[in-house]
């Protein structure tokens, strides 16, 4: 479940609401209209996602094992493979 976080507008309300408070919401739910405190009108505010993942391995057996092919820069404009299927460089000057 997300959380919303709703404040009064400026002037008007308690220190509950004056200051923002966060709210755990379903998505279906319907937004509050008043500060559960003072009773005040309130609104949501819009505020940036907290996206929480793990990182990603890109341990050279994991990448090969997704299909993918890491390169590694050898010297300027050459790229030499070190892992997954492909040519072993890229960009050899002949």
């Amino acid at each position: 479940m997300p959380i919303y976080v709703y404040q009064s507008n400026p002037g008007s309300g308690c220190d509950h609401c004056l200051n923002g408070f966060e709210k755990l919401q379903k998505v279906s739910a319907q937004p509050l209209l008043r500060c559960p405190r003072c009773g005040v009108p309130i609104r949501k505010l819009l505020t940036a996602p907290n996206l929480a993942s793990k990182s990603p391995d890109l341990g050279e057996r994991n990448i090969e094992k997704h299909g993918f092919t890491q390169y590694r820069k050898r010297e300027k404009g050459v790229y030499e493979k070190t892992v997954g299927k492909g040519p072993k460089l890229i960009g050899e000057k002949n």
